[in-house]
């Protein structure tokens, strides 16, 4: 049992912010996070080692995240469906909001264009960052 509580310490929170992506919503992403652990204990002898741990719980989430988005579109009245299935309009409006993101990095001088760049699409952290900079 000090196992399982070491990988929900070590992992809970990627997890977490892999189904907040997702879903848009910190409290369904909290719901799904501990759905997923349930899920990652009830088949712990089904993981092989062959991948990462985390990358094995992103795919239990993935699937949990599934399965509460089939069961919402089964059950329309939901309010909470609105989080998980962005309209078109949000679509258009987040894509606006890309542009005049990457307008603005576009007009950053070197080396802060790069750092944003690397920390945005590279999903570097600030320690691997430092790391390239040798700061």
């Amino acid at each position: 049992m000090n196992e399982l509580t070491e990988i929900y310490e070590e992992y809970g929170e990627q997890v977490f912010k892999y189904l907040y992506v997702l879903c848009r919503n910190t409290d369904i992403a909290e719901e799904l996070t501990q759905e997923t652990f349930y899920q990652a204990v009830r088949s712990i002898d089904s993981y092989n080692g062959k991948c990462k741990m985390s990358v094995w719980l992103c795919q239990i989430a993935k699937y949990t995240y599934y399965k509460y988005v089939d069961k919402q579109v089964k059950q329309p009245q939901s309010s909470d469906l609105a989080y998980q299935i962005p309209s078109a309009e949000s679509h258009i409006i987040e894509s606006e909001n890309k542009i005049t993101l990457y307008r603005k990095i576009h007009l950053l001088e070197e080396p802060f264009k790069e750092i944003v760049l690397l920390r945005i699409l590279g999903a570097l952290s600030f320690k691997e960052i430092g790391e390239i900079y040798q700061k």
